[in-house]
């Protein structure tokens, strides 16, 4: 028998051939047939062209009206599409009404769950009034598979009624249900408490330690997506004291070895919350050790659940570096990570490097600035500069490798080494000057606004260290107004920074000049800053002819 079933459902396929013209009378004629096989085959062909997009709508009253059949199969494939159409055709669906309460008092369990189910996807207020009695029958039914269907349909009534689900106390009821023997009844609860607790913004949750208990019992005999609802509603407890949460983590722990990721990380969740309850040194060591392995093992997961694993580590990196303090390594990115996974670990790497890694790490992000694709390429220099900005043992390092990164002359590297080189200098200002001669090499390669940007704000910063620093200033001048705004603020500040120092060299000492400048002595000024300047506002404007005349009078020949 069962050989014969799995053959019939291989052949299904074909319902989903290309259908004929004059289908859908075709159709209607086979749904109103006789024979019970020629009208199951018939709902299946209208399944199969709803699931391709093909209107069937037009069947609705030839469909429902199959629905009186003592066939489960055949009440699934009707329900299901009474389901899709029910919003398209609402009066239609209120026809269907009566069949749906009465299969909720059938004597099969399967068929009671299966009206519920289906009552509570028809998003129609009119059909929201007639479900409501079958609904609190069903959530006190014998049968827990009724139960926990119940249970999962009350936030779905929620969505379209509240006020009637709030009036009708089927809030109540779901917390009741929290206290259910069966673990699954328990599971689809809190999920329908959590649901309806983020529609309406309230936590109807309501945790204590009564029912604690009785969620952590429910957790061991669950499903594995029960399991997450509950570690989900665990983790928004709040331990009444230490004991209470080292009790919870205790039973939580058994999860951090699950097959399926969603539950791990949930556990990992719940035991970090725990933690901040936690106030024995020697606790908080043992459950950090046992935080370790999960993560590392969900590093070997498909990329997808890389992805989420690498977004949940980076928080819980900055929340408790010392978890994955030695597992820097498990980090490296592999020749085959999507781009995606590649980039969380490098921002990951740098959240984790310290004094004892920096030389491995500076190592792989020099090997990925090596290479082809150029978002990551960027990102890996970028890293460097990060590398070197959080440890100052490692920055002559990373000078080291961003002047060879330099020296490849490959554009888009020697643009954002420019960038990362800027944020260094603001940070450990007057040191690693050896890198300024192969910036000023590599200007012609600059034509990014932010790289230009930096580059410029070099010259400006060390004006006094660079000879030519008013040549290489000047030859932005040309391209002024057709830069971004950026650059022109950053030219205009380099350039006056510049004129500030070659005054200072001039005069031998600042305070004497501006002492001479107060008495009414002139010293001479270098006249090629103050030409950039000019050219810089030389507009014609009278505005602008009275500023020039104020700095003359300030500056004369």
């Amino acid at each position: 028998g069962t050989m014969v079933a799995m053959r019939q459902k291989q052949n299904d396929g074909k319902f989903f051939q290309t259908t004929k013209r004059g289908e859908i009378q075709e159709l209607k004629e086979e749904l109103h047939a006789n024979d019970k096989q020629k009208q199951k085959d018939a709902v299946k062909k209208v399944i199969a062209n709803m699931t391709v997009g093909k209107d069937v709508s037009a069947l609705f009253a030839d469909v429902v009206n199959c629905i009186q059949t003592d066939n489960v199969e055949l009440k699934k494939l009707v329900y299901l599409y009474v389901m899709n159409y029910a919003k398209a055709q609402p009066e239609l669906a209120i026809l269907a009404i009566n069949t749906f309460r009465k299969d909720a008092t059938d004597p099969n369990p399967l068929i009671r769950s299966l009206a519920v189910r289906t009552m509570g996807c028809i998003r129609l207020d009119q059909v929201t009034e007639y479900l409501l009695e079958p609904l609190r029958r069903c959530c006190q039914d014998h049968d827990p598979y009724v139960r926990k269907t119940s249970a999962i349909c009350i936030p779905k009534v929620y969505d379209i009624n509240p006020e009637l689900v709030d009036d009708q106390g089927f809030v109540d009821i779901l917390k009741d249900l929290l206290g259910d023997g069966n673990p699954m009844v328990v599971a689809n609860a809190v999920a329908g408490l959590a649901e309806i607790s983020q529609t309406c913004g309230k936590d109807l949750l309501d945790l204590d330690r009564g029912n604690i208990p009785k969620l952590l019992a429910a957790l061991n005999e669950c499903n594995e997506w029960g399991q997450v609802f509950i570690l989900d509603a665990l983790a928004t407890y709040e331990p009444t004291g230490p004991n209470d949460a080292e009790s919870i983590s205790e039973r939580v722990t058994a999860r951090l070895s699950h097959a399926n990721p969603a539950v791990v990380l949930t556990a990992i969740k719940v035991i970090l919350k725990c933690m901040e309850h936690t106030e024995n040194p020697e606790v908080l060591r043992m459950l950090a050790k046992k935080l370790n392995p999960p993560l590392v093992t969900l590093l070997s997961s498909e990329p997808e659940v890389q992805y989420v694993a690498l977004r949940n580590i980076r928080l819980i990196v900055q929340r408790r570096p010392g978890i994955l303090a030695s597992d820097v390594k498990m980090f490296f990115c592999k020749y085959n990570d999507p781009i995606y996974v590649k980039l969380e670990k490098v921002d990951i790497m740098c959240m984790l490097v310290s004094d004892k890694n920096f030389d491995q790490v500076l190592l792989e992000l020099k090997e990925y600035a090596s290479g082809v694709d150029v978002e990551f390429v960027r990102k890996s220099v970028r890293s460097i500069g990060r590398v070197a900005v959080k440890l100052e043992r490692a920055c002559e390092r990373a000078m080291n490798v961003l002047l060879e990164l330099i020296e490849t002359k490959v554009n888009y590297v020697v643009q954002e080494s420019c960038v990362v080189v800027k944020d260094i200098f603001r940070k450990y200002p007057s040191r690693y000057e050896q890198v300024l001669s192969a910036l000023c090499e590599s200007m012609e390669a600059l034509d990014e606004p932010e790289a230009k940007a930096s580059m410029i704000w070099i010259l400006g910063e060390y004006a006094g260290r660079i000879d030519n620093a008013d040549e290489l200033l000047e030859s932005f001048l040309d391209t002024f107004h057709d830069e971004p705004l950026l650059v022109q603020m950053q030219l205009l500040t380099a350039i006056v920074k510049l004129f500030f120092a070659e005054a200072f060299q001039h005069t031998g000492h600042g305070l004497q000049g501006a002492a001479m400048c107060h008495g009414g002595v002139h010293q001479p000024r270098p006249a090629r800053p103050r030409i950039h300047l000019l050219a810089l506002a030389g507009h014609e404007s009278r505005g602008d002819k009275e500023s020039c005349a104020g700095r003359q009078a300030f500056h004369p020949r």
